[in-house]
Parts: structure tokens; C-alpha cells; sequence
């Protein structure tokens, strides 16, 4: 079969790789109809490139038609749509039963002491094979596809592998009050979907900080209040003006590691281009390698009392934060992968016909399978208007 493989800082390719097979009497093969290009997925050929290994194949965004199915899988047969949830859990476990699924018990990467396995990312999260490519195996085909209905396009169930559920974890872990006020820094996918969701469940205004025109024009259209610029000192007075003085009630930093700011962290994620992967790993496991501009702005922005919400990925050990100014200002912090199947009961029934959450309209370009090298630089460098983009194998 044809995938997306990773070869390298600034390299992918589309290669031939071996079809995957039924190892588990649960497996399922699902043959992939779209998947997204997600911006984590930029990170595999930047920052966290020393966690790679040429050949592995990317994609953690993927639904199709299941093809075939292992002896003890009852929920799905072949012929069914699914939705393939980015983090792998069991469903069964205890941390599953606890609406933990990117902690599920059986799929934790131990060794690494990371959380559990993901499709489509590093070796700290189980490097398995992921959805890129015209086929996936799936684990845990009773419980872990999510079933979606014939009709629609693809477009309106994709999502749930990781766009809607990390965007709607991140405003409910943002706990915005009743007619509250939350700032979105970052308008990508997540963050421009966390402005539709928070604007759904009821925030009163909603900002959302970022300097690309079409991002900026998409939010603006949908009813958020844009701050045309990432500036700490712009983004918090622009807040402060609109709250009578407070901040926001809320902030969530959809941001990440590809924030600008520290010098010290720039420099970090560029060694991880020239510095021998062995060691760039050790570094990675023990020092702060982020640049926290867009954390740093959403402690500055908040009101006191306020609660921060981290859907954006950081990848550094020790990354340092400014605990006096969090305990003065008594800011609650919540973060984590999205737990897929937490969420999955609230969103599906709203990718209905009415479709509140515009899901229809949400990628901005769909490409051939074939196009995915030129695809991920189109989207790593903006161009072109892209802010989603989906995969057509």
C-alpha cells in the first residue's frame, strides 16, 4: 500500500510500505477514506524529530470502511463506517472507565513512562503505524472505532479522531462560567474549533489571538472578537480592555511548542537538527526545550482567579514556570491528550444536518494521498490559505 513516511527533519515522503494484517483475534483492517494532516504532526519532522524512525508511518486522524475483521470482533464488520480515535486504549481498563482514554492501562508506554500509545507518533507513545496511508490496523475493534452513519461526507465525522474531542476537552477543562469570557490563543485547527465549541456551550465573547489573515478572517466570521497580533503586551491589553480591567475568565493555549519567544528553547529545538538523535533524546527527557510565549501570555492574560486550559503540545522535561505569579494570581491549570471516547457521546449527536460546529466547511484543502510531501509544507510554512487538510487516499 501507498503512506506517508517519516525520513527525516523537514522530510516526508509517499512510499510503498507492506499492507498491514489481522495480528489480534480484536484487529480490525480499515480501509482509510481521509485523514487529516495535524498541526502534532508538524512537531515529528521539527522538535521532536530524535523520537523518530525512517519508514514510520504518520497520521493520526484517519476514518474509512472497515475491511476485515479478527475472530472476536462483534461491534463492527466489514463494510462499516468508522472513525479511528488518535489515542489507542482498550476501553475496558480502569483509567478507561474513568473517561481516561489517553491514560488507558493497557496501552501505557511503561518503559518510556508515557501515557498510552497514539497512532501515527513516536516511539515515546508506541510507534504505531499510522493512518496516512490507504490501510490501518485497528486494536480493540469492539471497542475502540466509533461507529458513524452512511451518507454524509467524510468531512463530517473525520474530526472526531482528534480535532473535535481535543478541542471540546480543552473548553471543558477551561471551565468557562455561565456567560463567561474566554481568550483562544492560536487560531489552527484546534483553536479555531475551541472558539466554535466555546461559543456553542455558551461563552458570552470569545478572543482568539493569531497573525494569519485567513485564520483570523475564518474566526471573525463565526462571531470571535480577533486580536490581530501574538505580542504578549498587545494580546493582554486588548483583553484587559474588553473585561473592565480583569482578563478573561479563561485562556486556553492552543498553541504549544511552536510559539516564539526564549532564545535558550529556540536554540534547543534547533540542535535537534544537528545533535546525534541518542543524545538529542536524553536532552529532550531532562530540559526545558519549549518556547512558552503563548503559556507566558496566558498566565499574564487571565484573571485572577481564572482557569488555563493546554490543548497546545509541549515536549520539554523541565520546562520553567513562573509559580510565584500563578499562586499569586490563584490560577487553576488543567492540560492533557484528549480523551476521545470521553467526548464522543457529546459531539456526535451534533454532527447533525443543522451542523452547529461547521464541520463541513472546516479543511480548507483536500489532496490526493499522493501530494501529502507537498501538502505538509503547504500547511508547515501557511501557505495558500491552509488551515486544515485532509488526505484522500
Amino acid at each position: 500500500m501507498r503512506a506517508v513516511t517519516w525520513h527525516g527533519r523537514a522530510d516526508v515522503r509517499v512510499d510503498t510500505v507492506p499492507d498491514p494484517v489481522i495480528t489480534e483475534p480484536t484487529d480490525v483492517i480499515v480501509e482509510v477514506t481521509s485523514s487529516g494532516i495535524c498541526g502534532s504532526d508538524l512537531h515529528l519532522i521539527e522538535v521532536m524529530a530524535p523520537f523518530m524512525t525512517v519508514g514510520d508511518v504518520m497520521g493520526h486522524e484517519p476514518m474509512g470502511i472497515v475491511r476485515e475483521v479478527g475472530p472476536e470482533v462483534t461491534e463492527v464488520k466489514p463494510g462499516d463506517r468508522v472513525v479511528v480515535p488518535f489515542n489507542i486504549s482498550c476501553g475496558t481498563c480502569w483509567t478507561c472507565s474513568q473517561g481516561l482514554q489517553s491514560q488507558c492501562e493497557t496501552t501505557q508506554n511503561r518503559e518510556q513512562g508515557f501515557g498510552a500509545s497514539l497512532f501515527g507518533y513516536t516511539k515515546l507513545y508506541g510507534q504505531v503505524p499510522g493512518g496516512q496511508a490507504e490501510y490501518l490496523r485497528v486494536p480493540f475493534g469492539n471497542t475502540l472505532p466509533i461507529k458513524v452513519p452512511e451518507g454524509p461526507a467524510d468531512d463530517r465525522f473525520v474530526y472526531l479522531s482528534d480535532v473535535l474531542p481535543t478541542a471540546w476537552q480543552a473548553v471543558q477543562y477551561a471551565g468557562i462560567p455561565k456567560d463567561g469570557t474566554v481568550l483562544v490563543l492560536g487560531l489552527g485547527p484546534i483553536g479555531d474549533m475551541a472558539c466554535r465549541v466555546a461559543m456553542h456551550l455558551g461563552a458570552k465573547q470569545v478572543f482568539a489571538s493569531d497573525v494569519v489573515p485567513e485564520r483570523l478572517a475564518r474566526a471573525r466570521a463565526r462571531g470571535v472578537t480577533v486580536i490581530e497580533s501574538t505580542r504578549q503586551e498587545d494580546v493582554v491589553q486588548a483583553v484587559r480592555d474588553a473585561t473592565a480591567g480583569r482578563g478573561p475568565d479563561s485562556v486556553i493555549d492552543a498553541v504549544g511548542m511552536e510559539a516564539h519567544g526564549s532564545p535558550l528553547a529556540s536554540l534547543a529545538q534547533k540542535a535537534t537538527a544537528v545533535v546525534p538523535d541518542a543524545i538529542m533524546e536524553k536532552v529532550m527527557q531532562v530540559a526545558g526545550v519549549d518556547r512558552l510565549a503563548a503559556l507566558n501570555t496566558a498566565i499574564e492574560a487571565v484573571r485572577r482567579g481564572g482557569t488555563i486550559s493546554l490543548s497546545g503540545v509541549y515536549g520539554g522535561a523541565t520546562d520553567p514556570l513562573p509559580l510565584m505569579r500563578m499562586f499569586d494570581k490563584q490560577i487553576q491549570l488543567r492540560m492533557g491528550q484528549a480523551n476521545v471516547w470521553r467526548w464522543v457521546p457529546d459531539i456526535l449527536p451534533l454532527l447533525t444536518d443543522d451542523d452547529p460546529l461547521g464541520v463541513d466547511g472546516f479543511a480548507t484543502h483536500h489532496v490526493p494521498l499522493a501530494d501529502a510531501r507537498e501538502a505538509y509544507m503547504n500547511f508547515r510554512e501557511k501557505k495558500d490559505g491552509h488551515v486544515k487538510v485532509l488526505l484522500k487516499p
